[in-house]
């Protein structure tokens, strides 16, 4: 009854909307009454020919959807999931119109090649449908898990929602090869935080650090740095509540991520202007100051707000006013002539909240000493914030941890962080089994998480370099690879880098090892990158490198905000270990019966 009652309301409510459009265009919607139905929505399709809304439902455990299709009379519209975005192996639910011009919707999966079945448990429930014109609309449910393994399970993280169209009316689904068919897919973050936005103060104001008409180089990777000088009003301690991307149109496709840094120098200081390449050897020294991370947003991330208790420090008598913008433009393509003005938009309030917030970088090093084989359908990386760096870095009372942003470049498929005190695992801090380099939100957590000093917390990084031919080095280019967890929290301490990489001296052992032992052309006179490329990656030697990776001990980036280490020796540091992790989580499945189609209100009938 609770699932019908959300499916009408979400129709009441969009049907509403629609009024306000001429076009039925609603890309931009007017401002949400706060007690309505909380619903989210995505474009399916390039041209917003398939536009689904969706409300979510922890108690019931089922997500409502409404789909708006501008299709002709007739046509079946699909909509499902997959694992990465394809019409093969998915799992959607299909309305379409039979030859007796009767409407069904049916649950259905899809082989190998992309051709349909109908499912013999059917789990796709309408609720309501009209058609009207070359527009239809209906709204559906679904269970999170229905305990069949042909469908899709939703879960926490990214979900590729995939759709298919074709002509109809027609005899029957099963056979219907989707790949054939008028096809795509759109990736969100289904199971959204349905917690609300607290409401803004009235003095809020915005702020927009962007480039100024750079000409972006024609090569695949360039990190721009600009320094910028915020307004005199900064004078003053402000609090950042939101912070969002502010990118020129055209440059989508270029913009792979930005930060925002604080440069920590003296209030009274007067830095020289730049802008350039981050990396350049004419880029003056002091710059380096520039370290303290204030906002970071990676492609495809939502405004990022804050929690009511906390906001991000901005501005005061002791605070110099000076910031730095780093653009991450990749251009693989590289294309020629073209001009950019991105940036990031904050959101700052004079009015302060009860905790000042912080930016706290977890994971891998950028450093080449770690790297993934080629040909590796799952390899694993994890980086280590160790329970010593936690001890002298964070509060007596800890920190609360309230959002997460995971990032890693073009071959991480699955990324998450574990939380250990003592030996014991903790309920993890962020996971995303379907993670996208080109969807990387930075998301509020479900529930915020407390770190104590002496914890420990564990990013593991999944990658697949089937199609790469050598070894992927970790580092800055896109080519490279990356294991980041961007963690927000409160209240700020001084820590704001705890990272791992393989511990140097084991690493020149290994290299030394490969050449004595497996005959390999390593050498101690070559650099790390040369000694990885030199090795021949049969999958024995790729074991190897991750069994090395899994027992050597770490050296450690246990860093402060202004860049110098924590006092402590943070080479050789021992793994942390979990000598008792979680109970692998249990599904609630019952043995109930397959559903039933729907055919209009009429009893079905047999087939011609």
């Amino acid at each position: 009854m609770l699932l019908r009652c959300l499916g009408v309301l979400l129709l009441l409510h969009i049907v509403d909307l629609w009024s306000v459009t001429a076009d039925n265009s609603l890309i931009t919607l007017p401002e949400r009454d706060t007690n309505a139905v909380l619903y989210f929505e995505t474009v399916l399709d390039p041209n917003d020919k398939l536009h689904l809304y969706w409300i979510v439902d922890y108690e019931e455990e089922t997500v409502t959807f409404e789909l708006r299709a501008r299709v002709s009379d007739h046509d079946w519209i699909g909509v499902g999931f997959s694992d990465r975005g394809e019409i093969n192996n998915a799992d959607l639910c299909i309305l379409w119109t039979d030859r007796k011009r009767k409407n069904r919707f049916q649950d259905v999966y899809t082989d190998e090649s992309g051709f349909v079945t109908v499912d013999d448990h059917d789990d796709c429930h309408l609720l309501s449908m009209k058609r009207r014109g070359f527009v239809t609309r209906y709204a559906w449910s679904r269970k999170f898990d229905t305990c069949d393994n042909q469908d899709y399970y939703l879960e926490d993280g990214t979900t590729h929602i995939v759709y298919a169209v074709g002509r109809g009316p027609i005899r029957r689904l099963d056979g219907i090869n989707l790949a054939k068919e008028i096809h795509g897919f759109q990736r969100v973050q289904l199971l959204k935080n349905v917690m609300p936005n607290p409401p803004f103060p009235e003095d809020t104001k915005t702020i927009t650090i962007h480039n100024d008409k750079v000409a972006v180089p024609n090569v695949e990777t360039t990190y721009y740095c600009t320094l910028h000088r915020l307004p005199p009003e900064f004078e003053n301690k402000n609090h950042i509540i939101q912070y969002s991307s502010a990118i020129q149109e055209g440059s989508e496709g270029l913009v792979h991520h930005m930060e925002v840094f604080h440069c920590e120098v003296e209030a009274d200081k007067k830095l020289p202007p730049w802008k350039g390449p981050c990396s350049s050897p004419e880029k003056p020294k002091i710059l380096e100051a520039c370290k303290r991370v204030l906002a970071a947003w990676a492609m495809g991330a939502l405004p990022f707000t804050y929690p009511e208790e906390a906001g991000l420090p901005i501005g005061g008598p002791e605070f110099s006013r000076y910031v730095m913008l780093e653009v991450h433009y990749n251009n693989p393509e590289l294309k020629e002539g073209v001009i950019d003005s991105s940036g990031i938009k904050l959101t700052y309030t004079p009015s302060l909240r009860e905790y000042d917030a912080g930016v706290m970088e977890l994971g891998l090093e950028y450093t080449n000493k770690m790297a993934i084989p080629p040909h590796q359908a799952d390899f694993k990386l994890t980086g280590y914030c160790v329970a010593e760096c936690t001890r002298v870095g964070l509060p007596a009372k800890g920190i609360v941890i309230f959002g997460s942003q995971l990032h890693t470049h073009l071959t991480g498929t699955k990324v998450y962080t574990k939380h250990i005190r003592g030996s014991a695992e903790l309920p993890e801090l962020n996971r995303d089994n379907h993670y996208s380099t080109h969807f990387q939100e930075i998301r509020r957590l479900k529930r915020q998480v407390r770190i104590l000093p002496g914890d420990s917390l564990l990013t593991t990084c999944h990658y697949s370099t089937m199609d790469r031919e050598n070894i992927t080095l970790g580092g800055y280019a896109i080519s490279e690879e990356m294991c980041v967890n961007y963690v927000h929290y409160y209240p700020k301490s001084d820590l704001e880098v705890c990272k791992s990489s393989i511990d140097t001296k084991v690493l020149g052992s290994y290299f030394r090892y490969m050449k004595q032992y497996n005959d390999e052309a390593t050498s101690e006179s070559k650099g790390v990158d040369e000694n990885y490329q030199s090795i021949h990656w049969s999958q024995a030697n790729a074991d190897f490198l991750y069994h090395l990776y899994s027992s050597a001990p770490l050296s450690m980036q246990c860093n402060q905000s202004s860049g110098d280490r924590f006092p402590g020796y943070w080479n050789g540091t021992p793994k942390t270990e979990i000598l008792y992790p979680l109970p692998p989580q249990k599904r609630r499945c019952t043995s109930a019966g397959a559903g039933k189609s729907y055919i209009d209100a009429e009893e079905e009938e047999g087939e011609e």
